[in-house]
């Protein structure tokens, strides 16, 4: 039998219909495609990105995916193919416009707790520093997961044509299992240990594990809870008391940034496709702010935070307390800039007492 190549059409002719056990034969794959067939992309500095192959109709993102399958977005579907009962079918659900960038940095930085932390130079601390870094690592240990814990639930209800949105929540499951790792390590690598957890924590978590909607769990994780951490994080080299702690707080500030502008950008985008989802959003957060707040009055991890940015428990009167109050002002007007960034303005709705935190309003739009 002759096999040839039609040069007008493309198709094969004189192609079996049958295989050797009797099988009929389907050669649709070989009769090319209709998408961009012979479309080459070209690798960059950085070598192949997602933004490098994101041309033609493969870049082209469905408001609505007519499928609801995990066949690659631009293949040719069997209609037949299951349905995979994805509830998060509308772009506006998921996507960010920077979520493609910031899943090509977050592949490009990942780090390794284990190798990138220089844990043979602890030095020794008096004891009430090394109590209180473990008990900010203890803290921090127990808050991290839920970044992780959050996207793996709605991951698997994302429509897989929204494939770059769903690979850059596989990065922030990974970041936030390393930063898991690495407060717990630093807990425990110094001859210190895991010490207390409250319930105040535990209240906002579970306040962003059980939000009704993506988008809800969205804004009570990026825009209020990271954001916190966020701002933590960013005060890392007031907060360590060794180079170690710095460069700890210095790695996990980056893949927290990232998750951050993706949220920001995620409400942002959703808003304005459907204005109608910014109510949903303010409910959310009306009571966020609230469980927040609780969470920000933890005694213990607060007086923590106060022994290291005083320097030890001989100067957290006369320095420590001011310095997380000014943390802490810091936290909220972020926040606040954060919704103002996200077509979210919480400045006249929010729960938060403005007055008492210090917080100018004016500063918050000029953030």
């Amino acid at each position: 039998m002759t096999i040839t190549e039609n040069p007008i059409t493309g198709e094969y002719e004189g192609l079996p219909t049958e295989s050797p056990l009797g099988f009929p034969l389907d050669w649709k794959w070989l009769r090319g495609a209709k998408s961009e067939w012979g479309f080459k992309p070209t690798p960059g500095p950085r070598g192949l990105t997602m933004i490098d192959i994101a041309k033609g109709s493969y870049g082209e993102v469905p408001d609505n995916p007519p499928h609801r399958s995990m066949a690659p977005r631009g293949a040719d579907v069997d209609p037949d193919t299951p349905d995979m009962g994805y509830i998060l079918n509308k772009k506006s659900d998921v996507w960010a416009e920077n979520v493609v960038e910031l899943y090509e940095e977050a592949v490009a930085r990942q780090w390794s707790a284990t190798r990138d932390i220089p844990w043979n130079e602890l030095p020794e601390l008096p004891n009430d520093m090394e109590h209180a870094m473990c008990q900010v690592c203890t803290t921090l240990t127990e808050v991290e997961m839920i970044a992780s814990d959050l996207p793996a639930k709605w991951m698997w209800r994302m429509n897989h044509d929204f494939l770059e949105a769903k690979m850059f929540l596989c990065t922030q499951i990974m970041d936030e299992a390393r930063h898991a790792e690495v407060f717990r390590k630093r807990a425990l690598a110094n001859g210190g240990g895991l010490l207390v957890s409250r319930g105040q924590s535990e209240g906002l978590l579970r306040t962003i594990i059980e939000a009704k909607t993506y988008t809800q769990a969205t804004a009570l994780m990026h825009l209020l809870g990271e954001g916190f951490i966020l701002d933590i994080f960013r005060m890392g080299e007031l907060i360590s008391p060794s180079p170690v702690e710095k460069r700890m707080f210095r790695m996990a500030m980056q893949d927290e940034a990232r998750h951050v502008a993706y949220g920001t950008m995620h409400i942002r985008y959703a808003v304005e496709q459907d204005p109608d989802v910014a109510e949903e959003i303010h409910e959310a957060l009306d009571h966020g702010e609230v469980v927040l707040t609780q969470f920000g009055t933890n005694q213990d991890f607060g007086t923590a935070l106060a022994v290291l940015l005083g320097g030890g428990v001989e100067h957290v009167e006369t320095k420590g307390f001011d310095l997380q109050a000014d943390l802490q002002r810091k936290q909220f007007t972020s926040y606040l800039a954060r919704c103002e960034r996200a077509g979210i303005s919480r400045l006249h709705r929010t729960k938060l007492p403005l007055d008492l935190l210090g917080i100018d309003p004016n500063t918050v739009l000029a953030n």
